[in-house]
């Protein structure tokens, strides 16, 4: 009978198992837990996670996914394809053609901001990250800390010089997430539209579009992330931030 952390999802490949490896050790430094606690948490033995982190063997799919939701941050950051481009500082046309010292000024660390899909009066928090990747020659971005981990996602972000707008895109087996936002305000923040699929009970998906708001994380005191209640201390400022996204015209959503 096979373990839990034994099932044949498919292994990672060596840069990816150094990376995630990498990360993990990050995560028990910066929390200051033990790697039996984190092995516990996952539901993994501990020699699993220990060959694992001493490069002794490959990370596989389903002991990556436990650890993920264990630590509650995206393990696996370089998901992106490779781009034909790759090496070359300069994103393939398809992401506008954009030179990396062209976009230095998008690179930042940011809270995001949307209504949450369960909770009518609450806002969604959650970090993103975004960064050039050499290995694709474009920026990417990368969600942690949401409350939601399974639906952390990594995409690649489109800068075309004809639109004005930024858009960080997703397409996993076909299935797009879009998020088309603003240029960055003197401040640094970014405000836009969200598109993508809302979940229901059992498989059901809704089609769902909200405003969405990106604030450098440095411009918040108390960056908090998760599920964002009116009496949170937080809440006026998300919702603010949420509100101009349409009170000052960034976005429009039109009545039916």
């Amino acid at each position: 009978m096979q373990t839990p952390d034994k099932l044949n999802d498919g292994q990672l490949s060596d840069d990816q198992s150094r990376e995630v490896a990498e990360t993990i050790r990050e995560e028990i430094a910066r929390r200051r837990i033990s790697r039996q606690a984190l092995a516990e948490q996952a539901k993994l033995s501990l020699s699993t996670l220990e060959k694992a982190l001493g490069g002794r063997r490959p990370f596989t799919l389903a002991t990556t996914v436990r650890l993920e939701q264990a630590l509650g941050v995206s393990l696996r950051k370089s998901t992106v394809a490779p781009s034909p481009t790759a090496g070359n500082d300069v994103a393939p046309d398809s992401l506008g053609s954009y030179s990396h010292r062209a976009v230095t000024w998008i690179e930042d660390l940011y809270i995001t901001l949307r209504p949450s899909f369960g909770d009518k009066d609450a806002i969604f928090a959650y970090r993103t990250e975004i960064v050039w990747e050499p290995k694709v020659s474009s920026l990417v971005f990368r969600e942690g800390e949401r409350t939601d981990a399974a639906y952390e996602h990594t995409g690649e972000v489109a800068v075309p010089h004809q639109s004005g707008f930024i858009y960080l895109v997703i397409n996993k087996h076909g299935q797009h997430r879009v998020i088309t936002v603003s240029r960055p305000t003197v401040s640094g923040a970014m405000y836009g539209i969200i598109s993508t699929l809302r979940a229901g009970a059992g498989s059901q998906l809704t089609p769902v579009a909200a405003p969405i708001a990106y604030v450098p994380a440095r411009n918040i005191v108390d960056p908090a992330v998760g599920r964002i209640a009116p009496d949170h201390t937080n809440y006026k400022l998300y919702r603010d931030h949420l509100r101009r996204t349409v009170d000052e015209s960034f976005a429009l959503f039109l009545p039916a």
